[in-house]
């Protein structure tokens, strides 16, 4: 039962991912990754919304696998951040590669801090 908890949060996510990406990129006339870092941070805050759930008791173990590791496992994406970290820098736009990573760092563990406190607040 658990792998098909992690398989279907995983079919949602991916294409979660997929079309967030393309919508946020598309509204952007520029180089840097918006989509990854939207669905990066938005993956940060659902598993910090995720983690204070659990911490109170109100979420159990296969709402996480269903979400934590199948939705935000897909929705989120390290290696496409690296990936376009490295582009960056490696096409000479050094300042928006260190930005992507700072901004990256700074949103998701913004995010999952307030997920985190939403959730702790609310359970």
């Amino acid at each position: 039962m658990n792998w098909l908890l992690v398989l279907i949060g995983g079919a949602i996510g991916a294409p979660l991912r997929y079309l967030t990406d393309r919508a946020v990129q598309a509204r952007h006339d520029t180089v840097f990754p918006w989509g990854t870092l939207t669905v990066n941070v938005i993956g940060s805050l659902i598993l910090g919304l995720l983690t204070g759930a659990a911490l109170s008791g109100a979420a159990g173990g296969d709402v996480r696998l269903l979400l934590g590791t199948g939705l935000c496992g897909a929705l989120t994406t390290y290696s496409t951040f690296s990936y376009e970290t490295l582009r960056l820098a490696e096409t000479g736009a050094a300042f928006l590669a260190a930005a992507n990573v700072i901004a990256s760092i700074v949103a998701g563990l913004g995010a999952v801090s307030i997920g985190l406190a939403i959730a702790q607040a609310a359970f």
